[in-house]
């Protein structure tokens, strides 16, 4: 069976998650949100003292606890997916600031990106599939039918970011989601794991002055120009 693999890439709070789950809503394709399956596992290291908030994990620890780390996804009745930890619902519990603090230094760790990366082959299997990260286009899927690296400026995903909390009810300044921010970018873009770069053959997409609308739209001619879409139509 013919399938297509779509790799979206980017910095954080540039709105991957959103352009992804409308393509593959839009495509009729199975969406994996790779951001969630790290905030999961963040959550069950803060639960279980693997992390201190704002500290470096206890590797050792950690690695003893991985494989008894289930992650998974659960279509609800509205369509969204919602993130499974363990089969227990913690969408709405890996999306805090403290989550988005200690996120990077879990990714980091190179045996969690091994079994994750495998994980996430396997749940795309026999599927044409969007799959959104920082490392999908050049480790997950390298030879992926269309790699998208998507950015903005620090100052406009800062603020994007910002009125999502505050909308949610969080206690947060800008100036605290900002430096946040630029201090994942160090993380995710330095780590010796599987660093966040842009693939050789990705597409840049800088959302800085789009739309969401404008975004999706300008995505979604890349993919209906593919060869491998026309023969999948």
């Amino acid at each position: 069976m013919k399938t297509i693999q779509i790799a979206i890439d980017g910095h954080s709070s540039c709105g991957k998650s959103t352009l992804a789950k409308s393509l593959a809503a839009h495509l009729g394709f199975l969406y994996i949100d790779t951001g969630a399956m790290y905030r999961a596992i963040t959550l069950y290291a803060l639960r279980n003292n693997i992390i201190v908030d704002g500290g470096a994990p206890d590797e050792d620890l950690l690695r003893k606890h991985i494989y008894n780390i289930e992650v998974s996804f659960k279509r609800m009745p509205d369509g969204t997916m919602h993130t499974l930890l363990n089969n227990e619902d913690v969408e709405k519990n890996i999306r805090t600031v403290e989550i988005s603090r200690n996120v990077s230094a879990i990714s980091a760790v190179a045996f969690v990106r091994e079994v994750m990366v495998d994980l996430q082959r396997k749940l795309s299997e026999n599927s044409s599939v969007v799959m959104d990260g920082r490392d999908i286009g050049t480790v997950v899927f390298p030879n992926a039918d269309l790699k998208i690296f998507v950015t903005a400026s620090p100052e406009v995903r800062a603020q994007r970011r910002y009125k999502e909390l505050i909308a949610k009810g969080d206690n947060v300044s800008y100036q605290e989601v900002f430096d946040s921010l630029v201090k994942r970018d160090k993380i995710d873009t330095t780590r010796e794991a599987s660093p966040l770069r842009m693939a050789d053959d990705a597409v840049l997409v800088d959302n800085s002055e789009m739309t969401i609308e404008g975004q999706f739209q300008h995505v979604l001619n890349l993919v209906q120009n593919l060869a491998a879409y026309k023969q999948l139509t």
